[in-house]
């Protein structure tokens, strides 16, 4: 049975379509932001997102979340810190902390040992996984903060830097 030719679809027309798209953004309306203009909270945030996005990005790569580069740093810094020790330290709800660490665990990159000061508590390491697993998310961390602190320049960074410590 013969079958129907069908028109060959044009490919879309690429210049077109970034023509229409850079005129919208140019006749997007100025929006005015007022009073957040001097709340240091707003920029932050927005800051905080695009932060978090560029990072994000970067350690899906090794599938390691924000939160989890934090944990494998402190536990590498401290070998037999504690869980509450290390919950207390990065501001991490407790329960929130025994899933991360359960996570981590079932990837082989952390182990809770027993305490030989305290039965009762865990000793957190790395184990060799883990160690190679930080070494690859700390050289995406820094090829983050390296474009970081390109987009806000270098002295602004460490300005910027020591005034959030206090926090």
């Amino acid at each position: 049975m013969p079958t129907a030719k069908r028109p060959a679809k044009k490919p879309p027309k690429k210049s077109v379509a970034l023509h229409n798209a850079r005129a919208q953004r140019a006749s997007a309306p100025v929006i005015e932001l007022d009073a957040l203009n001097e709340r240091l909270g707003y920029f932050v945030r927005r800051v905080q997102v695009w932060i978090f996005q560029d990072f994000i990005r970067r350690l899906a790569h090794i599938d390691v979340s924000p939160a989890q580069f934090s944990v494998l740093v402190v536990i590498s810094a401290n070998p037999g810190l504690s869980q509450s020790e290390l919950a207390s330290t990065l501001g991490i709800e407790r329960a929130r902390l025994v899933r991360m660490l359960h996570r981590l665990e079932s990837r082989a990159l952390t182990q809770r040992l027993p305490s030989a000061a305290d039965g009762r508590r865990h000793a957190l390491q790395l184990t060799r996984e883990g160690q190679k697993v930080l070494a690859k998310a700390k050289a995406l961390a820094e090829e983050h903060e390296a474009v970081l602190k390109e987009r806000v320049g270098a002295e602004r960074h460490k300005v910027l830097l020591e005034a959030l410590k206090a926090f």
